[in-house]
């Protein structure tokens, strides 16, 4: 008789189809992987084999030990911007003690359960701050097309796109107009084939075959541009830190860019997973466990040379559509990234940098969603949509910590109408079949982790009744959380009754 893994409760996927799910799922994240680590590293500023180390890692350690067993962990655009900006800086040599302390931050923050407060920040902060940083990345890699080096920020890179492009010349094709000619057929590549794959072939990443055919195009014609330096072994892709590193901690900048890396990192994450959890009716995340791992994981990226880790949701929906049941897919996934870095570095020499620009260049160009301002304008008024445009011009026009500081301050704004009743009692009782919830109070940001460890600890399939009849506020933020919930709820099969919810953001919910 074959032995059975349960998936969620009252379900059981035997052993061998379990297996053969994790596994299929573990090839196609590490297909799309690939070139996302390495166009990630050359985006951060420094050599493709780091981002490849953090992959790894974020693979094999954080995918043993995350409290999110489908998501994937590694590199991410969201802190490419800040990498370039310390490398650039303070030399490569200070991110591995600015990253084994960001690392130890983020265990200390799960190790006193923290993880709820990152989640109380206001989704329109996050998505202004992912994009202003697709703002940068686009303006950034669009010289790299060019087989040029971005400049110092992001404005210099902005005002200096218009020259790159009128420079071309038809008449001479030197360099930067056949990196053009790649990165074009890349990108035309990419997205042909995201709106004309086969049913049978949606699971191959449209990253994948822009890249392929980026190199075979470079290499079938023999084209004269720059590709990618990795070296013969990843072995000797490993730096370890100088000999008394720990002294740069004592460096204020040092200590102000590893908190920096902490938060950032820790609220991506974590709005990875909740984001994550969405789409799959599986395990729910443990976030202070999610924490802890991923603080180890960028500890050792520190220790290794790598760079900075966080749940990345790109690769954690293409896990969760592949059809992943559990943590084997992401851990197998770093062991094939190990395997072919170990096996055919050769290949991954062919490959041309304006390629990997070409990706990142649309992975970029995604991160600014409009269609997220579009919801918040609907659903909660204009000033969330002004605290996700603030924040996104704050992070192209200065750095990314600034920008999502200012975001945090305007979120301080929905508090002012609530300042003398801030508080929120949450009552919970089993009633029979039912498991009633009552609200009373102001319901905000800074009482989200209590409402929210409050939700989660519903059983899964019992009837749910939430009373917010003595509601007396509610902000964009825990109406994002409440709205998530039910919409998971429901999507389950379990009744939920909202009673009270007949007007303004209540009424949204209700529907």
């Amino acid at each position: 008789m074959s032995e059975a893994i349960s998936t969620r409760p009252g379900v059981s996927v035997p052993r061998l189809q379990f297996l053969g799910r994790d596994l299929t799922s573990s090839i196609v994240v590490f297909l799309v992987a690939m070139p996302l680590c390495m166009g990630i590293a050359i985006a951060s500023g420094v050599p493709p084999e780091k981002g490849l180390i953090t992959g790894i890692i974020g693979g094999i350690v954080v995918g043993s030990l995350a409290g999110s067993p489908l998501q994937v962990s590694g590199p991410a655009a969201g802190l490419a911007v800040i990498v370039f900006e310390l490398v650039r800086d303070q030399g490569f040599s200070a991110l591995g003690p600015i990253l084994i302390l960001a690392g130890a931050i983020q265990v200390a923050a799960g190790v006193f359960k923290l993880g709820g407060w990152f989640r109380a920040i206001s989704p329109a902060v996050v998505h202004g701050m992912l994009a202003g940083i697709g703002v940068l990345i686009v303006v950034g890699q669009f010289h790299v097309l060019f087989d040029a080096k971005p400049l110092a920020n992001g404005p210099a890179n902005l005002a200096a796109m218009p020259g790159r492009l009128l420079g071309l010349s038809p008449y001479n094709m030197a360099a930067a107009e056949l990196a053009f000619i790649v990165a074009l057929a890349t990108i035309g590549a990419m997205l042909t084939w995201e709106k004309v794959r086969p049913a049978s072939l949606r699971l191959v990443p449209g990253a994948l075959v822009g890249v392929v055919v980026g190199t075979l195009l470079t290499v079938a014609l023999g084209l004269d541009v720059a590709k990618v330096q990795v070296p013969a072994s990843i072995t000797a892709a490993i730096s370890l830190p100088e000999s008394g590193f720990w002294m740069k901690w004592l460096d204020p900048s040092v200590i102000a860019a590893a908190v920096a890396i902490a938060f950032i990192a820790s609220a991506e994450t974590l709005l990875s997973a909740a984001a994550v959890d969405k789409m799959h009716d599986g395990v729910r995340t443990d976030y202070n466990k999610e924490l802890r791992g991923q603080g180890i994981g960028n500890l050792l990226c520190g220790v290794a040379g790598g760079l900075p880790m966080t749940g990345v949701i790109v690769r954690s929906s293409a896990n969760v559509q592949a059809g992943a049941v559990t943590r084997l897919s992401t851990i197998l996934h770093g062991v094939w990234i190990l395997g072919f870095v170990a096996l055919l570095p050769w290949l991954l020499r062919e490959i041309p940098m304006a390629a990997l620009a070409a990706i990142l260049v649309v992975t970029g160009w995604r991160l600014v969603s409009v269609t997220h301002a579009k919801h918040l304008l609907r659903d909660h008024g204009v000033l969330p949509v002004v605290i996700w445009a603030a924040t996104l011009i704050t992070v192209v026009a200065t750095d990314l910590l600034t920008g999502v500081l200012v975001g945090i301050g305007l979120t301080l704004i929905e508090l002012l109408p609530n300042l003398r009743r801030l508080r929120l009692s949450v009552h919970e009782e089993p009633e029979g079949e039912t498991h009633q919830i009552t609200l009373d109070g102001s319901a905000t940001f800074v009482t989200l982790p209590k409402l929210s460890a409050t939700l989660d600890r519903v059983p899964a399939g019992k009837a749910v009744r939430l009373d917010v009849t003595r509601l007396a506020a509610l902000d964009h933020t825990t109406a994002e959380l409440l709205r998530d919930w039910l919409q998971r709820r429901r999507a389950s099969g379990t009744p939920v009754e909202l009673l009270g919810g007949e007007s303004g953001r209540l009424a949204t919910l209700a529907h």
